[in-house]
This record gives structure tokens, C-alpha cells and sequence, in this order.
């Protein structure tokens, strides 16, 4: 059996069919377009939320105040309370509460002229109309029975973070407890928000009664503690304070934005928010027990231009590396290292992490020598203010790391909007702080 083939035909050669070149298409102009508008609305977005929640406060927090109380008592009978007021707020709430008009004038003047020893007899001649202010917002009760105060006649004024205080001296009378019902309540509605002066007055507490000791923090939402109170109970108090004050700071949430945007990687974010914590922990308990008291003049202009600063320094990479501004450049070092610009980012967040635990203490308000008691109390004030900064952590970073991944030119205009914002605002603040001193 013979296998035919077909024989090829001569003069032609079997060449692949040629290959059509594919036009070039122009890179698609639409999704640039969306990235920019997304990064404008952003930018936009982030200027006045934080124009309409921070302006009103050049000073961190807004207008708010911190009442003193530190309460002690041997026995039963009789309870202390030395109180300690904003000296102007007490004479403008007096004045309009009692209808003590002549109580605002004699120690605004005295105010005025920084005549220490005129606001105190300002605020002792009109004994009677404090007393009457003070016991209708400021009570003991022991067994379920109110407790009779007393104000002493004498008073004195002493400046707490650069602010006048009037220091006051009340005695309870108290009945006997019964068995049931041992222990006293503390309650305090001093310098409520329905008087319009100020808003959300905290009145820490320190107190030494019925042989226990501790600190509570009291205010709208929870104006009265016994000193029969649980330790867990204490806890969340301060834990409670802690996590409102970072989550009413506006100031330091956008510091912590900035911060998350500017981070290239999760170990960076990592590296960054402990080295913030550490770093404001320190100054933080030093600055409430007392051991360091710059003035707030200075503070708060500092904490708005770090805001600034790490703003500005992502900033400044965009500027300068565009789109590797987020390329992070390790040596042989290991999996967990940063390059040298993270590590002098790490730095600067731990100088101004230092800044910001001074302005925490500040708004927290207090100056008490050492105790343990008072210790354990700053450290879960600052627990509650780490799981506020956590919490935002997590919830921020993930998209910005997904959209890098996913749409890597959008995310730089993302980051660079939201940190052009955060500049913005922190110069603003910085401006205003310095300027109303």
C-alpha cells in the first residue's frame, strides 16, 4: 500500500498569517478624572467637618470645665468637700442664678485689674449667694438622707492651668447610716449646660470617706457615685472619660488621620500608634500627678502645628516622589523594618506624642500629688482613649490599604486630600492659638 501526499506546490512557502498590530488606545481619561473629583470632595468634606466641629475650640476642646472636689470625712458625721471653681464662670452663674448682679461686678473688676486679694473678698461678701448656688447643685446624702452643708466664711483663689479657681470649703452634716444603706453619695450638677456658659462639665472627685479611697469623675450623663461603688464601676467611669475625650477632640483625630494616611504599611501604622501612645502616656501621668506644668499658652499652639507637620510631611513625599511616595525602601534589616524616612517619621510622632499628653492632662484637669489610687485612674482614663485610637485604626486603614492595592493612582489622591485637609485645619488652629494666646 502506497501513502500518496500532495505534493507543494512549487514557489510558495507557508508563512504564519501576519499579525494585524493593535491600535494604540489612549489611556483612559475617566477614571483620572473621578480620582481628582473623589480627592476634591474629600479635601472638602474633611475642611468643614472639621471647621464646624474644632474652629469654635482654638483651645483643644471647646468651652467646657472641670470642677474639684475632694472629699473626706474621719467618720460618718461629717463630711468635707473642698470644691475648687472657674472663678469667672462661678461669679457669672452665681450672679445669674441668684440675681447677685453686684457679685459680677465687684469681681470682674477685680479680675480685670489682676487683683488677687479683690476676688477674694468679691466672692466672700456674697457668701450667702454662693452658698445657696453651691448646695443646690452639689449634694451628700448618707443612708438615703440628705446631709446639711454648711460653706465656710473664708475662701481663696488659686490659678490651675492658668485659670483662677476659687477654692471653697463645704461641711455635711450627715445622720447616722443605717445598716442597710452604709456609705455616702456623692452628686454634683455644677455648671450645667442649660445655664449656656459652658457645655459637658466633668467633676472629677477625690475622696477619702467611710475609710475607702479612690477618684470618680461626674457629669451630665452620670452626676452622682457612693463610696460604696464596685472597682469596676470606677473603671468605667474613667475608661467612659478617656474614650469621649479623644473621640470630642478633633484635634487629636485628625492628628491620628494623618498619621494612619501617611503610613505606607500595617507595621508602619503598627510602629507609629505605639510610639504616639508611649510617647503621650509619659507626659500624660507626669503632666495630671504634677510633676511637669508647662502652660497651655504653649501647648496648644504645639499640638495644632504637629497636626500640621505630619500632614505636611506626606504632603511633601507626594510632592516630591508622586507615585512612590508610598514605596517603602527596605535594606537588609528584616520583614518588620522601616526605611530611613519611617524611622525619622517615627521620631517626629514621638516628640509630638509627648505634646499631645500634655494637652490630654490638661483637659483632664488634674494636679494631685501620688497616689495609687489616682494612678490606676490615668491609666484607665488613657486605656479608654488608646481603644477610641484603635477602634478608629481599624476602621480607616483597611480601605485606604485595599484601594492602594486596587487602585493605587485614585488612593494617592485619596490620602494626599484627606492630609491636605488635616494641614489646613492644624495651621488654622495653630494661627487662632497663637493669636488669642
Amino acid at each position: 500500500m502506497h501513502r500518496t501526499t500532495r505534493p507543494a506546490r512549487s514557489g510558495l512557502h507557508l508563512l504564519p498569517a501576519p499579525v494585524r498590530p493593535r491600535p494604540l488606545l489612549p489611556r483612559p481619561v475617566l477614571p483620572r478624572i473621578v480620582a481628582r473629583l473623589v480627592a476634591v470632595l474629600v479635601l472638602l468634606g474633611t475642611v468643614v467637618v472639621s471647621l464646624s466641629t474644632g474652629v469654635s475650640a482654638a483651645s483643644a476642646h471647646g468651652f467646657s470645665s472641670v470642677v474639684y472636689a475632694d472629699v473626706s470625712g474621719k467618720g460618718s458625721d461629717v463630711v468635707r468637700a473642698r470644691l475648687g471653681l472657674e472663678y469667672d464662670l462661678l461669679l457669672v452663674s452665681v450672679a445669674t442664678s441668684e440675681h447677685d448682679d453686684e457679685l459680677y461686678r465687684q469681681g470682674q473688676a477685680a479680675w480685670d485689674d489682676g487683683d488677687d486679694p479683690g476676688m477674694v473678698r468679691a466672692v466672700e461678701a456674697h457668701h450667702d449667694a454662693i452658698s445657696e448656688y453651691l448646695f443646690d447643685r452639689f449634694s451628700v446624702t448618707s443612708g438615703g438622707q440628705a446631709c446639711t452643708g454648711t460653706l465656710h466664711d473664708t475662701m481663696e483663689v488659686d490659678v490651675q492651668d492658668e485659670v483662677p479657681y476659687a477654692e471653697v470649703v463645704a461641711d455635711f452634716a450627715c445622720p447616722t447610716p443605717g445598716r442597710t444603706d452604709p456609705g455616702h453619695v456623692v452628686e454634683s450638677t455644677l455648671f450645667p449646660d442649660s445655664e449656656t456658659f459652658v457645655r459637658d462639665t466633668k467633676t472629677i472627685v477625690t475622696y477619702d470617706v467611710d475609710g475607702k479611697q479612690g477618684t470618680a469623675t461626674l457629669d451630665a450623663s452620670q452626676p452622682t457615685f457612693s463610696t460604696e461603688q464596685s472597682a469596676g464601676q470606677r473603671f468605667w467611669e474613667f475608661f467612659t472619660l478617656g474614650a469621649e475625650h479623644l473621640l470630642t477632640g478633633i484635634d487629636h483625630i485628625l492628628f491620628l488621620i494623618a498619621l494612619i494616611a501617611g503610613s505606607r504599611r500595617l507595621r508602619e501604622v503598627v510602629y507609629t500608634a505605639s510610639a504616639f501612645t508611649i510617647a503621650h502616656s509619659i507626659t500624660f501621668i507626669l503632666a495630671a500627678l504634677g510633676v511637669v506644668s508647662p502652660p497651655s499658652i504653649v501647648v496648644e499652639p504645639l499640638i495644632a502645628l504637629s497636626i500640621a507637620a505630619v500632614a505636611g510631611w506626606y504632603l511633601w513625599r507626594l510632592a516630591t516622589r508622586r507615585s512612590q511616595a508610598d514605596a517603602l525602601v527596605l535594606t537588609d534589616r528584616g520583614r518588620f523594618a522601616l526605611d530611613r524616612s519611617g524611622w525619622s517619621r517615627l521620631a517626629v510622632v514621638f516628640a509630638f506624642g509627648l505634646i499631645h499628653g500634655l494637652g490630654f492632662a490638661g483637659a483632664l484637669g488634674i494636679h494631685e500629688a501620688f497616689s495609687w489610687q489616682l494612678l490606676v485612674s490615668l491609666l484607665v482614663f488613657n486605656v479608654g482613649i488608646e481603644a477610641v485610637q484603635l477602634a478608629i485604626i481599624v476602621i480607616v486603614f483597611p480601605p485606604l490599604s485595599l484601594l492602594r492595592r486596587k487602585a493605587h493612582r485614585v488612593s494617592l489622591w485619596v490620602t494626599g486630600a484627606v492630609t491636605a485637609g488635616v494641614f489646613v485645619m492644624g495651621m488654622i488652629w495653630f494661627v487662632q492659638r497663637l493669636v488669642e494666646g
